[in-house]
């Protein structure tokens, strides 16, 4: 099935360039998560979320920040709150997406800082290299904040995917089950990593949306047999005809052959079957 672009109510054919599939495959799985999600950006996670239900996939991982951008706490807003009491009773995942979604320039920074902190992730990447007291005073300020108002979170997915060994120790320690990498799902009770890079788009630009559908077109036919797909997603992808639609197509082919979970559900079920081939599964250092 495909999305319509946004606006739109017509629906296309899939296109073969994303035709994957044997159907006597064994059964594999989809993730879908939705990034930055806030009081401001609830109205474009509605549409996507709306549509992906149409698609077959009726759960999300949804990755709420505590305070986007400071713009003020997200479960302070009641609106806000309610709705996502609601997603949450419907068997979406409520994941921790880092505190304020962004990252203050420093003095003295390296290039290297600079070319990730700056142009790689727009100043987002906030646990890019924050110290371990730094990382676990946020992670548990926002863990209370959460528990306060119902949720428990099972994971902590930093912004931009860019946290130091320190905030990955801090994410354990505060006894948080998960955190995500670009690269895969790091169980932070286990200490192992199963390896699985996530499709993602870069909407911010013409020349990145370009590249971002070519990449992901690429990255998809060569994630075919993983038993893992990640998709993520960022509010102002729907906006993008070209980009929606191909996460359309990606979701019809994929729907062939795997199931769509949360990270949470996935980690479940992965702890109850046997464990997968070696090229899959590493352990963390």
């Amino acid at each position: 099935m495909l999305f319509a672009a946004c606006g739109e109510s017509r629906a296309d054919s899939a296109c073969p360039l994303f035709c994957s599939g044997d159907a006597n495959n064994v059964q594999r799985a989809l993730v879908v998560s939705i990034h930055d999600v806030a009081p401001v950006t609830r109205s474009p996670v509605e549409r996507m979320l709306a549509q992906l239900a149409r698609a077959g996939v009726p759960h999300c991982s949804l990755l709420v920040v505590p305070d986007y951008h400071r713009t003020g706490r997200s479960l302070g807003d009641p609106a806000f709150r309610e709705w996502l009491c609601d997603l949450d009773a419907q068997g979406h995942e409520i994941v921790i997406h880092g505190f304020y979604h962004e990252r203050a320039r420093r003095a003295g920074e390296s290039t290297r800082q600079k070319v990730v902190t700056r142009v790689y992730t727009a100043d987002e990447g906030e646990f890019y290299d924050l110290g371990y007291e730094e990382a676990s005073r946020l992670i548990s300020e926002a863990q209370n904040e959460f528990v306060a108002h119902g949720f428990h979170p099972s994971g902590f997915i930093a912004p931009a995917w860019l946290l130091g060994a320190e905030a990955i120790r801090a994410a354990g320690d505060a006894g948080l089950r998960y955190t995500t990498t670009l690269r895969g799902v790091r169980d932070l009770a286990s200490g192992e990593e199963f390896l699985s890079q996530s499709l993602v788009y870069s909407a911010r630009s013409a020349w990145r949306r370009a590249v971002s559908l070519f990449w992901n077109h690429a990255l998809f036919r060569l994630l075919t047999k993983n038993p893992l797909l990640r998709l993520s997603l960022h509010p102002p992808d729907i906006a993008h005809r070209a980009i929606w639609r191909q996460i359309g197509n990606i979701i019809g082919a994929a729907r062939r052959n795997r199931q769509a979970m949360t990270y949470r559900d996935w980690l479940s079920q992965e702890s109850e079957i046997s464990p997968p081939q070696a090229d899959q599964k590493s352990k963390i250092a």
